[in-house]
């Protein structure tokens, strides 16, 4: 779903960007409280994952495919507000150095794309686990359920958004039919993807899914004829649990999807491209800033394999956002450390 430059103008564009700067801006806040020690090290690869699994095109109908969006999976990984910004930065990424949606159009697809899809993923997410049974099977059904619907949702908000700044005459009652339409079998897609990977984290570290933190149920045992709670086990410290084997089983995933699955993704458009092509949406579609970019089209300038090429630009894409994913993570996490030591209460001896 992402959005080139043309779609939508300026003003609104504008606009949209200012809305993005100050949702990153609050995020970069709010992601101090989430960045813990058990999420820091694994936001960088939570990025770096979406980016990899956005390569992967699933067909949808005919002629049509999607791929995933990742804002609920970022949220229920690692807390909605590192969501945002994990998404964010895989959007800029891919802005960037493989001009997949438009520069000027960056406000407009993290709007939609990070901010939308998290806020309504988490706020599924949270209601639901609230009234399931606390147990790990209803996490990755929330997990289904708010992945699920929160990719319509975005198909919705880029209606709106077009509705208001619109750069073609079009009939936005067939745009909103086509586009919710087809982001539903979309999200069907979003939900198995996002549902799957909770569902493996949680079984192998439960205490490393944001979402499920506090859902322990306690155990009972019946004395005299009474249910008594079970005294809590000696918790293992935090510090002591090493993140390496998620870590790298996660970035080892991350490189086989983008440097070899992704070659045999659906090259079909997507359900932004086909509905665009459909209803005349990109009449005005401007060529990307970046088109000439040495991995522009998700592929490596002179490289005439065309698995070598597509594997060795999704390969660069992984290294480049878990760096840039990691370094951003790790600054804020250094803020929130240095906030965290100014405050503390500072004994003297007499």
């Amino acid at each position: 779903m992402h959005v080139p430059d043309g779609f939508i103008n300026a003003p609104v564009s504008a606009a949209t960007g200012v809305v993005a700067a100050g949702a990153v801006a609050v995020s970069l806040r709010g992601a101090r409280r989430e960045l813990d020690e058990r999420t820091a090290p694994l936001a960088g690869l939570v990025a770096a994952f979406i980016f990899a699994v956005q390569m992967l095109n699933f067909p949808v109908a005919a002629g049509t495919s999607g791929h995933l969006l990742g804002g609920g999976l970022a949220a229920i990984l690692v807390g909605p507000y590192t969501g945002v910004l994990c998404v964010s930065v895989v959007l800029l990424m891919q802005s960037i150095l493989f001009a997949d949606g438009g520069l000027t159009a960056l406000g407009v697809n993290v709007t939609d794309m990070a901010i939308v899809t998290t806020v309504v993923a988490y706020a599924v997410f949270r209601g639901l686990v609230k009234v399931l049974p606390r147990t790990r099977r209803s996490v990755t059904v929330a997990s289904f359920v708010a992945a699920l619907l929160s990719v319509p949702a975005a198909a919705l908000a880029f209606t709106l958004l077009y509705a208001v700044g619109g750069t073609t005459e079009v009939a936005i009652g067939k745009v909103a039919t086509a586009m919710i339409g087809v982001h539903v079998l979309i999200g069907i897609g979003e939900a198995a993807i996002t549902a799957l990977t909770v569902g493996a984290v949680i079984a192998v570290r439960p205490d490393l899914v944001y979402g499920a933190r506090g859902l322990q149920q306690k155990l009972k045992l019946r004395v005299n004829g009474e249910l008594v709670d079970v005294p809590d086990a000696q918790p293992v410290p935090v510090a002591a649990r090493s993140h390496r084997k998620v870590w790298i089983t996660g970035l080892a995933a991350s490189l086989v999807l983008a440097g070899f699955v992704s070659f045999y993704a659906s090259s079909h458009p997507d359900g932004l491209e086909k509905v665009a092509a459909d209803k005349g949406i990109d009449q005005r579609t401007k060529e990307h800033a970046t088109a000439d970019s040495p991995l522009a089209d998700y592929g490596v300038r002179d490289i005439e394999d065309a698995r070598l090429s597509s594997g060795l630009a999704g390969v660069i894409g992984v290294g480049v956002t878990v760096v840039a994913g990691s370094t951003v993570f790790w600054a804020v996490r250094r803020r929130r450390t240095n906030d965290t030591s100014a405050t503390s209460p500072v004994s003297t001896g007499v």
